[in-house]
């Protein structure tokens, strides 16, 4: 195995995190870039712990999600980042992202469950995009007639959103904080949600049951 110094460790994770951007965890690191060399888990978390420090008053900043560790920009800087981008922030629907928060709060729940909780039909188009972004998936069947698939969010989901578990998601009836997780993974609502629908979603969904962290 060959040997590794720890300023050598820090830029070859630095320079993985950059080029594949995308979220890295130490066990991919070790898989992957780190394989060849003689480097516990151990020491790959504390060079992983020493960026997050070089990175925190930087404009980017190295931040763990679920599925491990990314660089992205402040939060704070993203309205001055704004004129950078050509594509506008991806728009949708409040029906779609009611349906999104129905899954991420409720999970597993059937298409038939996220019916009775939002008190509407909701198209096969919603469930689609959903399962087209990766942000939720089919976790199983429920055992009633006609074996319903089940459904839940996953770690892209969580990605996204800049989330480490499901816990720290907010509450449903805290709409300002909602807004906030929208605005901070840049999405769009085709029109802004209103206090009395969280609420009653809230309502419908009072006996959630305890969040995993992930699935």
């Amino acid at each position: 195995m060959n040997q590794i110094n720890a300023i050598q460790l820090k830029q070859l994770i630095e320079a993985s995190l950059f080029v594949l951007g995308k979220p890295l965890s130490s066990k991919a690191l070790k898989e992957t870039v780190l394989a060849d060399f003689a480097v516990s888990r151990v020491r790959i978390q504390e060079a992983l712990d020493e960026l997050q420090q070089d990175y925190q008053d930087r404009g980017v900043q190295l931040v763990k999600v679920a599925s491990g560790y990314r660089f992205q920009t402040q939060e704070i800087l993203s309205p001055f980042l704004q004129p950078l981008w050509q594509e506008k922030a991806p728009k949708y629907s409040r029906a779609t992202m009611e349906t999104l928060a129905v899954i991420a709060y409720r999970q597993p729940v059937t298409r038939g469950d996220i019916e009775q909780i939002r008190g509407v039909a909701i198209s096969s188009h919603i469930i689609k995009s959903l399962l087209d972004r990766h942000w939720i998936k089919a976790v199983g069947h429920k055992e009633v007639p006609g074996r319903p698939a089940l459904y839940a969010t996953t770690n892209q989901f969580l990605d996204y959103f800049s989330l480490k578990k499901l816990a720290d998601l907010p509450a449903l009836t805290d709409v300002a904080s909602l807004q906030a997780l929208f605005d901070k993974a840049s999405i769009a609502l085709d029109e802004p949600l209103p206090d009395n629908d969280s609420e009653q979603i809230d309502n419908n969904i009072n006996q959630q049951p305890e969040l995993p962290d992930t699935l």
